[in-house]
């Protein structure tokens, strides 16, 4: 560091920006299709959209969403609870159990089930925020119609820069 910028960081004031806390068993819960719960932790309104969170509980023996990829944000996974299999192109599949972290990079095809007999959870980061708009129009959606089909969820996904993984799609059948 020069002398100038030294100088600069001598007479800036410290900031006051409040960090935010999210206890145990709070933040805005959302039924999805398939019963999965969605509780929202972060939606981006603190962090001017730079990243967004939510935990996900995943019944037993559930499907996910639909094959897709991203173009405009990056996800991870942190598993709290259970094993939640992750679902990659050409039949690749990861079981991601508690502690395990699982990084899904812009166009990156994915979906997720819990294959088990026991309820799975997981941490979910979104960077940026914007997608957790995405579960709070499927929740939505989903309470509004009722009755959910595949076909939907993507014209839903569609609305946030998230694209169907066809070849994927063809082997979920």
């Amino acid at each position: 560091m020069d002398d100038e910028a030294r100088a600069a960081l001598s007479t800036m004031k410290m900031p006051r920006r409040p960090i935010n806390y999210v206890p145990a068993k709070s933040g805005e819960t959302l039924l999805l299709p398939n019963n999965l719960i969605c509780r929202i932790m972060e939606d981006g309104s603190r962090t001017d959209n730079r990243i967004g969170s939510a935990e996900f509980t995943v019944p037993p023996n559930t499907a996910g969403p639909p094959a897709h990829w991203h173009e405009m944000h990056d996800e991870t996974f942190l598993v709290t609870q259970g094993t939640i299999r992750f679902h990659a192109p050409d039949g690749a599949i990861i079981d991601a159990k508690e502690g395990d972290y699982v990084t899904v990079p812009i166009r990156a095809p994915h979906t997720f089930s819990n294959p088990t007999n026991e309820p799975a959870k997981f941490f979910n980061t979104y960077t940026p925020a914007f997608y957790i708009d995405y579960f709070k129009r499927l929740a939505e959606a989903f309470k509004e119609e009722g009755k959910w089909t595949k076909e939907r969820n993507l014209q839903v996904m569609s609305q946030f820069a998230t694209l169907p993984a066809g070849e994927m799609l063809a082997e979920q059948k």
